[in-house]
Formats: C-alpha cells, sequence, structure tokens
C-alpha cells in the first residue's frame, strides 16, 4: 500500500515586526516593603465603615424619628400646620436681640435685691418698694389671660412645644383678639430668655420710650407674615408626601397603564 501522506496545519504567517515600546521599570525602593492586608477571619483589622444603618438606637431617638416620617406621611391639618413656618432668620435675631433687653431677674439677683432693701429697713429708713421695670412675660396662662385683655404688644410662640395642644389655640386668640403673634424656632431658646430650661410662649406687654420704635418695625414685620396671611393659613394642610417605596410603585403602576392605552390605541 502506498504511504499516505500526512497534512500538516498550514502556518499563519507572522505579524511584521513593530517596534516594542520599552517600558521603563519601576524603581523599587528597598526600604519600603509590600505588606497587603488579609481582611479574613482573624486577620488584619477591618476598614471603618458608617454603620448608624445597623446600631440599635435608644427608644427617645427612635420615637422622634418616627414622628417625623409619620408628620410627613400623614395629612396635617392647617391649625397645626402653621408651626412649620417660622419666623425667618433676621426678624428672628432683632426680636431676640430686644427680648435680651427685657429678660426678668434671676433668683439670685431678685435676693440681692430683697437684702438690700431689708438692710436699709434695718438702718431705719423708710421701706421703699421698688418699681417693676417692663420684662417680657412667660407661660401660657399668663401670655393668654394678656391677650384676652388686650394688654400683649407681641406675642412669641415656639414652633416645637409638645404636645402642641398646649398652644394650639393660641394663633386665632390672637388673631381674634388683634394682637400681634410669630412663631419663632426653638423653645429652649426662648427658655433662655427667662432664665429656664424651656418656655411655650413670651409676651411683650410694655417697652422703654427708645425700643419703641424697634418694636413697631417688629410689629409690622410680624403682622405681614403672619395676622395679615390668616386666610392662606388657614387652606395650607401639610404632610401627605410619600416615601421612596411609594413612589416608584405608583410610578411603575402608570408606566404600565400608559403602555396599555398605547397598545389599545395602535
Amino acid at each position: 500500500m502506498p504511504n499516505k501522506q500526512k497534512k500538516g496545519k498550514k502556518k499563519v504567517a507572522a505579524a511584521p515586526l513593530a517596534a516594542k515600546k520599552v517600558e521603563p521599570k519601576k524603581v523599587v525602593n528597598p526600604l519600603f516593603e509590600k505588606r497587603p492586608k488579609n481582611f479574613g477571619i482573624g486577620q488584619d483589622i477591618q476598614p471603618k465603615r458608617d454603620l448608624s444603618r445597623f446600631v440599635r438606637w435608644p427608644k427617645y431617638i427612635r420615637l422622634q424619628r418616627q414622628v417625623a416620617i409619620l408628620k410627613q406621611r400623614l395629612k396635617v391639618p392647617p391649625p397645626i400646620n402653621q408651626f412649620t413656618q417660622a419666623l425667618d432668620r433676621q426678624t428672628a435675631t432683632q426680636l431676640f436681640k430686644l427680648m435680651d433687653k427685657y429678660r426678668p431677674e434671676t433668683r439670685q439677683e431678685k435676693a440681692a435685691r430683697l437684702q438690700g432693701r431689708a438692710e436699709e429697713r434695718v438702718k431705719g429708713k423708710p421701706d421703699a418698694p421698688t418699681k417693676r421695670p417692663p420684662v417680657v412675660r412667660s407661660g401660657v396662662n399668663t401670655v393668654t389671660a394678656l391677650v384676652e385683655k388686650k394688654k400683649a404688644q407681641l406675642v412669641v410662640i415656639a414652633h416645637d412645644v409638645d404636645p402642641i395642644e398646649i398652644v394650639l389655640f393660641l394663633p386665632a386668640l390672637c388673631r381674634k383678639m388683634g394682637v400681634p403673634y410669630c412663631i419663632v424656632k426653638g423653645k429652649a431658646r426662648l427658655g433662655q430668655v427667662v432664665h429656664r430650661k424651656t418656655a411655650t410662649c413670651l409676651a411683650f406687654t410694655t417697652v422703654n420710650p427708645e425700643d419703641k420704635a424697634q418694636l413697631s418695625k417688629l410689629v409690622d414685620a410680624v403682622k405681614t407674615n403672619f395676622n395679615d396671611r390668616a386666610d392662606e393659613i388657614r387652606r395650607h394642610w401639610g404632610g401627605g408626601v410619600m416615601g421612596s417605596k411609594s413612589l416608584a410603585r405608583i410610578a411603575k403602576f402608570e408606566k404600565a397603564k400608559a403602555k396599555e392605552l398605547a397598545q389599545k390605541s395602535a
């Protein structure tokens, strides 16, 4: 039998020689060794990560956050929603500067005043009671009585009173009696004025002659922002903001609905 010649594979011609790029060698400093980290169990310490999502927060913090979310989700009626609209920063700064001038005396100051008065009486001098200086009045009962008697020139209410029912009626009462009122941020900030931890509301009754012009400016600004906007405030509801998951679900439903209508029309 004739020998069969084995057919070999055809060799593909080699590519023409191209000028090879000579890469410069990296100079390795012998003083610095490579020490790659091993993040396996029982090995190197893991890098710091933001674990706030997995923290078991204290109950009061969880309640605060849940309340904030619920206020966004639920529809908030206008009488409650008006407390989210506080006085602007610039006007509030001027207001607090004026209130700081009319801070009531502390217990120590009162004790020192009475001590001095008692010493004068011991010396044989006639008792001369000091005239009460003009100060801001605090407390919801006191302020309510002043508004009802129309003695309050300006009422300042905190936006974060809890429970809100304590001061819920006050804006409506001020509007009815024609007393200028405003809502400011921070019951703690109001409390600082009257040497307490917190205060629900404060009221100006009288001021010194040199501060009357400043008070009238503040009253005009406050009336424009709060008293004159009564109808708008009465109509404006709050909340009703849905979460990202709910919005995504509604968007998906609307998209499917639009696609179905497009198919029907085609």
